[in-house]
């Protein structure tokens, strides 16, 4: 029997060839076929950033949450003030983040579904002046995706440095980091970078840097100092051994696969992909008569949908059938609306044919739950969407 395709938010479905080399055997860590991978990986990780050669890539063994902590222990310092820009549950666990390493923490949060605009930064700007702001890209709890350079432009300009967490839009939502001007971006390895979970991925700016460097007080973290890790970096880099804590070896053999993919189909033919695939699945829910949790067009994700349940259906009564029916998807995750929602993720190598197949699903489930769905609606939008795109 096929297995039900994966597409919530992470993790995602994997290409073959980054299983294959998940099931090579395990070099040690310091071997000679094992460096330039490495050093490999962390080149291309910049590149797939869209960050130059005085950018530093860091690749560490541990989650997207790990990311977030790395980067904020190493910026913030006790009595650093902070602005977390609020989207949803992530962003939250961000201010969470900067308070347990002293931060003075302000958020600027909106409803779910909203979107934190320029206008609304600069106004508390305008208030108070920062250390470190941060922004969630795309907050996989909302589908909400931010205006990073329009926001980054706003912080940057009265003083602050930027951190963005990438974790749902890296490699798949459109990012510059150097053009436009972020000190930190950081993601994990299972979303639509398409590696299995276990890598924590973050590249920072000369300007971080600096500010790490110029610290009074000691890193609070053991395992997140850039103190221990930059020494390792750039020595895999130069095509030297070094160690700190043993890296996961076969995730970095996956990630260098990965990147390769990502690098060789092209970051703009890679963000287009991603939009041409969110647009075709904002059409396939939209025919259905489902409402999303995002509230506007404008600022919905590519990488996941949020759709909202229709009247007498909730994650027990459609979510079962439509695994049923051969595509896993995700429940809520905001507190405030965990029950009103489901998410469906398509980052990653997806391909036109998971659109289809899980928009069928979807309708199957929603029949199945009661509610009244003209079989092949949601298809035929979709379908319409990405033949449009084709001409």
């Amino acid at each position: 029997m096929t297995r039900p395709r994966l597409m919530i938010p992470g993790p995602i479905e994997f290409t073959d060839e980054v299983l294959d080399a998940m099931s090579q055997p395990t070099p040690g860590h310091v071997d000679p076929t094992f460096i330039p991978i490495f050093g490999q990986a962390l080149r291309d990780l910049r590149s797939v950033f869209q960050a130059g050669e005085a950018y530093q890539p860091f690749i560490l063994a541990g989650s997207g949450t790990l990311a977030m902590d790395s980067a904020v222990a190493n910026l913030v310092e006790p009595g650093d003030r902070v602005l977390v820009l609020d989207t949803g549950y992530f962003s939250q666990r961000m201010a969470d983040i900067c308070r347990r390493y002293g931060g003075e923490v302000d958020v600027l949060s909106v409803a779910p579904g909203d979107t934190v605009t320029a206008a609304q930064l600069q106004a508390r700007l305008d208030q108070a002046s920062y250390r470190l702001v941060t922004i969630t890209h795309v907050d996989t709890s909302t589908g909400v995706l931010t205006d990073v350079p329009d926001l980054t432009a706003a912080a940057k300009a009265a003083g602050s440095l930027v951190v963005v967490d990438g974790v749902c839009a890296a490699a798949g939502e459109e990012m510059w980091q150097e053009d436009w001007d972020v000190d930190i971006y950081l993601t994990a390895s299972q979303k639509a970078v398409g590696v299995p979970p276990g890598l924590a991925l973050l590249v920072a700016s000369p300007a971080a840097l600096a500010k790490w460097r110029e610290r009074k007080a000691p890193v609070a973290s053991y395992y997140s100092d850039w103190g221990l890790w930059l020494p390792v970096m750039q020595a895999y880099e130069g095509g030297r051994p070094a160690y700190f804590a043993t890296p996961a070896v076969n995730l970095v053999m996956a990630l260098g696969v990965s990147l390769r993919q990502i690098l060789a189909e092209g970051m703009d033919r890679v963000f287009a992909r991603h939009r041409l695939v969110g647009d075709a699945f904002q059409a396939g829910i939209a025919s259905l008569g489902l409402g999303q949790v995002p509230t506007h067009r404008s600022h919905a994700a590519h990488t996941l949908s949020c759709p909202r349940y229709p009247q007498n259906v909730d994650a027990t009564s459609l979510l079962p059938r439509v695994r049923a029916a051969g595509a896993i998807l995700a429940g809520g995750l905001h507190p405030a609306i965990r029950n009103e929602y489901f998410r469906i993720g398509h980052m990653g190598a997806i391909t036109r044919s998971d659109v289809l197949s899980t928009l069928g699903a979807v309708e199957a489930g929603l029949r199945g739950a009661g509610y009244a769905v003209e079989p092949g609606v949601a298809l035929a939008a979709a379908q319409a969407v990405m033949e449009a795109a084709a001409d």
